[in-house]
């Protein structure tokens, strides 16, 4: 069984689509049909599964709600587009009228030309209800307004990581997010501050979550910090870890702030 993964837009989620004899390549455009309409999509994923992990995967969408993009799907497209900048700029003077506090970052057409989405980004909740209805009547098609998070604003936006780099979220990441402060601690980099810990987009880089699993892995076998422990030189108390080095910083008991760094093998 073949699943087709798809997005309308890099700021959108990813729909599985259930195929069984369908030729596909990734980037491929597609038309993709669900409740709202028509939309044209990417190919952004191939995967074959079996059965059991077919009924894991949860809501599929049934390949007749998928398929090839013709020239003249293309050409439609192609056609909607031309009016983005226009259509987004209109948007956002609408935005400024009502002193809303949100940003709108996209205009996404869908292929049948019934519907309008515009994607935003904002720090709270807004009440975006007459912003509707103003680009409504404006319009003469449905609007849907969709919030975003700021990591998708980076990768639609784009720039150059301070590895210099192009944001890892433009080209190699499929899931955004998912970084934690946990994960900082476990690497021994919390201390250089948000400033070089946060990417683009102002969250914590997500390039943090590439070697958590190995920190997770080696840092099972060291003692919690603050605890007893022994060593050839004496007993004492573990007060820092060198995860990658495996070893540990040991405070000897009775001998004032005398430290050293062991093996995390030759304590007890």
């Amino acid at each position: 069984m073949l699943i087709v993964q798809t997005k309308i837009a890099e700021w959108d989620k990813v729909i599985d689509h259930q195929v069984e004899d369908f030729e596909l390549q990734l980037g491929e455009k597609v038309v993709v049909k669900n409740e709202f309409g028509s939309d044209m999509a990417t190919v952004v994923g191939l995967q074959k599964v079996t059965t059991e992990e077919l009924s894991n995967k949860g809501e599929i969408e049934s390949s007749s709600s998928v398929r090839k993009a013709n020239t003249n799907d293309l050409e439609i497209f192609l056609g909607l587009n031309k009016d983005k900048d226009s259509v987004l700029a209109y948007c956002k003077k609408i935005v400024v009228r009502h002193d809303l506090p949100m940003k709108v970052i996209d205009a996404h057409f869908s292929l049948d030309k019934s519907r309008l989405i515009f994607p935003f980004v904002t720090d709270g909740r807004v009440d975006f209800r007459i912003l509707v209805k103003d680009l409504t009547n404006h319009y003469k098609q449905s609007v849907r307004l969709q919030q975003i998070g700021v990591r998708d604003e980076a990768k639609i936006s784009g720039d150059l990581g301070s590895c210099g780099k192009t944001l890892c979220c433009q080209t190699s990441l499929k899931k955004l997010g998912g970084v934690t402060s946990d994960m900082t601690d476990r690497q021994q980099v919390s201390h250089r501050g948000s400033d070089r810990l946060s990417g683009q987009c102002g969250r914590l880089k997500c390039c943090m979550r590439y070697e958590d699993e190995n920190y997770e892995e080696l840092s099972k076998i060291f003692p919690a910090i603050g605890s007893a422990v022994k060593t050839q030189k004496g007993s004492g108390k573990v007060i820092g870890w060198h995860t990658l080095k495996q070893t540990v910083d040991i405070e000897l008991e009775g001998q004032g702030r005398n430290r050293l760094e062991v093996s995390v093998k030759e304590i007890s």
